[in-house]
């Protein structure tokens, strides 16, 4: 590898000494940055995902710098990326006018020098050159916040005439820049607000603006999306109609990168492409190359990696500085090993060392040192996979891969440039990444001592969106160790951490499904599991407990993430106090285990474990699904009874004796797809015994019964065909069958679109709401949707639509929709994640709870099961789980709906009651 002596003698400086890592190829190297990039108020180390702000040296509105002047002549070396060249010129320049006492310009030159000497990573001469041209300006740092300019009202201050006032605004501007880059993001903002107070005084509106852009960075630098997209958007909001510029580009780019962040990947892809639009018709090189980049990331989260890899080699190639090429080669580099394109990622290996090589030390470098070694890591734990597929390939390159103590070297050159920058949040990402490779290659010593150096930083800066992961670390080590009640603690803290900032879980990566599964989802799981191990003795209550909270709080920040949005506000409920009658079942698919915990009314908690690998487990429950479906065999009952020997089996005497007639599953993620009711004990459906009723958590449960005086319904649906999809000519008898038995309003066809909806639940108090119409539930939010006359609703818009009453104390108009019924909607077969959607709708659109359909149902079963459902919703103490049982028994009984394909897949979510 090259520089490698460069490398080692950095290792010296270290106040640790380096040891030789001894590197197993059939130990997996995990993603660590997957687990840097995820939480909400952390900055992703990697510089393509969180670009610097725009370093262009400012154009002066003021005639200060004339055609042939050395400041002119600095900043064309200085926008060629030629920086040497341009610290030469404007030192020059700053002599010339100290000679002639200039100091409007050796302010500004200064201003100047500052911002190349901060390309160059020379930090101490930067801040020199910027604190000197601020003193000459009259703006002293020592200040007191109420003293520092910009005066207000009565207040006098220097400077007062506008040319000073501007030349200052453009040297706060560059300082705020210093002050990021150098990882003080709350000081930048404080700065860059004189900034733009400054500009707006002179009515400089271009530098008003960029200073405000520039802000929005820094937020994003400290996580706080939510707060950089309001100020984005109220950015472009000023701009309107304004003509192409610069200014507008770059504002359209940052918008588009927050959204890519907070989630809203198209909105993301579209602003993003209108700001490319705009820089590549001004043309401005350096802008066009960022916005790629960041089409690059928008795309590549939305699952289109040829797309993505258009984009960054696009960028790569137009990349005006070795920087921004560099970030375009490691964002193709990562997508490459992510997407094990092993071959064409070696050939990038040595061009990114060469790059990386000539990078002066900055926050971004450290975290490009980070993302390379990131790809190295997972390149390497495929070597021999990929050394035996050269041949096959017909490789075109020799290239061997970094041995991992070259690895290990590339991150602790991350530590000491983290360190001589006195950035502590890239240096606890540096340690803990060195740490995280020590853990993998099994020298657990090395490995623990790291990741305790990095947590004790993040404690120290209170960062606890970075100290989860290495508490996680931490835990994972200390079990290596057999340790289990230090495992227990650092797991718990991690857990904690999680806790604490699941509301936040919108300010994440644009990768987030990846993230979420990889870095969040296993600390919960894995937690469980160490809670539950399988030591010979039954855990205790108190371990049982602890495992159940453990995954409610999975379940629901699972939700947190499908919607991308903090709208779940829950408390832990206890089951005896919401249904004395009911039984909870907790099913959680382990690595190498299915664990099952079960609450029944007044009783401890039961535990019960089958060893199976994951892979068998979700193997039997995809083939089931599968089966389900296929109306003339009879194959389900097999799988069907496995998974309930799995599931209810072992717990079954002890649920019949409790004497409860409800069974309320929190379900994992896999089983989500499959309807609870057709599990078979060899006899009979479980429908046929219990009412059956699932919930995302019972932290998310509104314990409320059903509400029988004056039961209003809104029913809307759609008969004709619309577009791609078929006409339901069964659901005008649906809908006349409902208003036969409770009252409400009907809109069909046409009269069904999103206003006609929102209008009617705005003005009316139903308490029930059945569409009867096309839906799917997809793996994403914006893939669940219902179909209205003018178009799918999905599922944000629906929340939208159905929270659209004011809060009210008038009894008689209830806020809260007791029922949500999606009549005809699917989940995508195949889709982890898909039942999510179905999962936390009722959640996310305030309903207390929702009757959906996992599979595409039969029109005309349809009917008579809805006309029985809401015959028996009418009954005075009837809950709706067992409403829903007897309409699905009255379809078993009959001998044309007998398969469970016809009335299984009806499932009833949320509140049960």
């Amino acid at each position: 590898m090259k520089n490698s002596n460069r490398k080692k003698s950095v290792a010296s400086h270290f106040r640790f000494q380096l040891k030789p890592i001894y590197f197993n190829r059939k130990r997996i190297i995990y993603s660590l940055l997957a687990s840097i990039a995820l939480l909400c108020t952390t900055q992703v180390p990697a510089i393509a995902k969180i670009p610097a702000p725009s370093t262009t040296i400012p154009s002066q509105s003021i005639p200060i710098a004339q055609k042939g002047d050395r400041l002119q002549q600095g900043k064309t070396f200085y926008d060629a990326g030629k920086y040497a060249e341009a610290v030469n010129i404007l030192q020059q320049a700053l002599q010339d006018y100290r000679t002639k006492n200039d100091t409007l310009k050796q302010a500004l030159a200064l201003s100047n020098l500052s911002l190349t000497y901060q390309q160059l990573g020379a930090w101490t001469e930067a801040k020199q050159a910027i604190d000197e041209s601020l003193k000459l300006l009259g703006y002293a740092a020592e200040k007191t916040p109420d003293s520092r300019l910009p005066c207000t009202g009565a207040q006098q201050c220097a400077p007062t005439d506008s040319r000073t006032q501007e030349v200052l605004a453009q040297a706060l501007d560059i300082q705020a820049r210093l002050q990021l880059l150098t990882g003080e993001a709350e000081t930048a903002i404080e700065t860059w607000g004189r900034s733009a107070a400054l500009y707006t005084q002179v009515g400089n509106k271009a530098g008003e603006i960029r200073s405000q852009i520039n802000s929005v960075q820094a937020l994003r630098a400290m996580g706080l999306y939510s707060r950089a997209l309001t100020k984005s958007t109220e950015i472009n909001k000023s701009l309107g109609n304004t003509p192409a510029s610069l200014t507008k580009a770059v504002s359209l780019r940052s918008l588009g990168e927050v959204l890519q962040q907070v989630g809203d990947l198209e909105q993301s892809r579209k602003t993003l492409q209108e700001s490319l639009q705009i820089a590549q018709s001004l043309p401005s090189a350096p802008e066009t190359a960022a916005t790629l980049l960041s089409l690059g990331n928008t795309v590549s989260a939305q699952g289109d990696t040829d797309a993505a890899l258009d984009y960054y080699q696009q960028a790569e190639k137009s990349a005006p500085t070795a920087s921004t090429k560099l970030q375009a080669q490691l964002n193709q580099l990562q997508l490459l090993s992510q997407t094990q394109r092993d071959s064409a990622a070696r050939e990038l290996i040595p061009q990114i060392e060469t790059q990386l090589a000539q990078l002066p030390p900055s926050r971004a470098t450290v975290y490009a040192h980070i993302n390379f070694a990131d790809s190295l890591m997972k390149l390497g734990s495929r070597g021999k996979r990929a050394e035996g597929a050269q041949g096959a390939e017909g490789a075109t390159t020799n290239y061997q891969l970094p041995t991992t103590q070259e690895i290990a070297q590339v991150l602790a050159t991350a530590v000491q440039q983290a360190r001589s920058l006195k950035d502590p949040r890239a240096e606890a990402y540096a340690l803990g990444s060195l740490g995280g490779l020590y853990e993998q290659v099994g020298q657990l010593a090395e490995a623990k001592k790291l990741t305790q150096q990095a947590l004790l930083i993040t404690q120290s800066i209170d960062a606890p969106d970075i100290a989860y992961s290495w508490q996680w670390q931490l835990g994972r080590l200390l079990k290596a160790e057999k340790d289990n009640q230090g495992a227990i603690a650092a797991y718990a803290d991690a857990v904690k951490t999680l806790q604490s900032l699941r509301n936040d879980l919108v300010s994440i990566n644009p990768t987030v499904q990846f993230s979420f599964r990889e870095s969040v989802e296993p600390v919960y799981r894995q937690f469980v599991g160490l809670l539950l191990q399988d030591d010979g003795t039954q855990p205790s209550q108190e371990n049982l407990n602890q495992a159940r909270t453990v995954f409610e709080s999975l379940k629901a920040a699972e939700l947190v993430d499908f919607f991308r949005a903090a709208c779940l506000d829950t408390q832990p409920t206890q089951i005896d106090r919401v249904d004395p009658q009911a039984a909870v079942i907790y099913p959680v698919i382990l690595e190498d285990r299915l664990e099952v915990i079960v609450s029944l009314p007044k009783q401890p908690l039961r535990h019960y474990a089958t060893a199976l690998p994951r892979t068998q487990v979700e193997s039997a429950i995809d083939q089931l699904r599968q089966n389900l479906v296929i109306r003339y065999s009879q194959d389900f009952l097999t799988l069907s009874q496995q998974v309930y020997d799995w599931l209810i089996r072992p717990a079954a005497a002890d649920i019949e004796k409790s004497g409860v007639t409800t069974l309320v599953f929190v379900l994992d993620i896999s089983l989500q797809k499959l309807p609870m009711a057709a599990l078979h004990d060899g006899k009979q459906f479980l429908v046929q015994k219990y009412s059956v009723a699932l919930t995302p958590s019972l932290e998310l449960l509104q314990p409320q019964p059903l509400s029988r005086e004056r039961l209003r319904a809104l029913t809307a649906g759609l008969t004709e065909p619309r577009g791609d999809y078929p006409a339901l000519t069964n659901v005008a008898l649906e809908l006349n069958q409902i208003r036969s038995e409770v009252p409400g309003r009907e809109l069909l066809n046409q009269n069904f679109t999103s206003t006609s909806l929102r209008n009617q639940i705005k003005s009316l108090p139903f308490s029930i709401v059945h569409i009867a119409s096309h839906a799917q539930f997809g793996s994403q939010a914006d893939q669940t949707y219902i179909l209205a006359w003018d178009g799918p609703i999905n599922v944000k818009q629906l929340d939208e639509l159905l929270r659209v009453r004011e809060p009210s104390s008038d009894l008689e108009r209830p806020n809260a929709i007791e029922l949500l019924v999606l009549s005809g909607c699917r989940t995508v077969a195949g889709d982890r994640r898909a039942a999510l959607g179905m999962a936390g709708v009722a959640v996310r659109a305030g309903a207390r709870s929702t009757l959906a359909t996992l599979w595409y149902v039969s029109d005309a079963a349809t009917v008579p099961l809805m006309s029985q459902f809401y015959q028996e919703l009418s009954t005075a103490e009837m809950t709706k789980a067992e409403a829903l049982r007897r309409a699905q028994l009255a379809l078993l009984q009959n001998p044309r709906y007998r398969h469970p394909v016809y009335w299984a897949p009806y499932v009833l979510v949320g509140n049960w009651l």
